[in-house]
C-alpha cells in the first residue's frame, strides 16, 4: 500500500506562483511514475504532468507546457510541482499519483494509476 499527500495548494493572483508537493510513504518500492491530475468544478479530471521514476522523463498537457515543471526526489519519495504563470483556469483540486502495477506506461490516463492522494485546492484569482 502507497500513502501519497498533497501539500503547497493555495489562493495565487493571476501571474503567481505555487509549488506543490507529493509525499509518498508506505510501500513506494516499484513505483513507476508520478503524476498529477487536476479536477475543475464541473469537469472531468485531466492530466497535467508526469515523471517516470527511474529516467526522470517528464511529460506535460499542452495547457500548461513552460509554465509547469515536475521533479522528483526519489531519496524523500516525493514530487513536486513547480507552478508559474498561472491562469485562472488553473483553477482546480490537484491530486497526486503514483503508477507501482501499470504495464501500459499511457502516463496521461487515469486508469494507469495505482494509487492517489486526497488533493490540494489551488485557486488562481484573476
Amino acid at each position: 500500500q502507497v500513502q501519497l499527500v498533497e501539500s503547497g495548494g493555495g489562493l495565487v493572483q493571476a501571474g503567481g506562483s505555487l509549488r506543490l508537493s507529493c509525499a509518498a510513504s508506505g510501500r513506494t518500492q516499484g513505483t513507476k511514475a508520478m503524476a498529477w491530475f487536476r479536477q475543475a468544478p464541473g469537469k472531468e479530471r485531466e492530466f497535467v504532468s508526469a515523471i517516470s521514476w527511474s529516467g526522470g522523463i517528464t511529460y506535460y498537457a499542452e495547457s500548461v507546457k513552460g509554465r509547469f515543471t515536475i521533479s522528483r526526489d526519489n531519496a524523500k519519495n516525493t514530487v513536486l510541482l513547480q507552478m508559474s504563470s498561472l491562469k485562472p483556469e488553473d483553477t482546480a483540486v490537484y491530486y497526486c499519483a503514483a503508477m507501482k502495477y501499470g504495464s501500459s506506461y499511457r502516463y496521461m490516463r487515469e486508469y494507469e494509476y495505482d494509487y492517489w492522494g486526497q488533493g490540494t485546492q489551488v485557486t488562481v484569482s484573476s
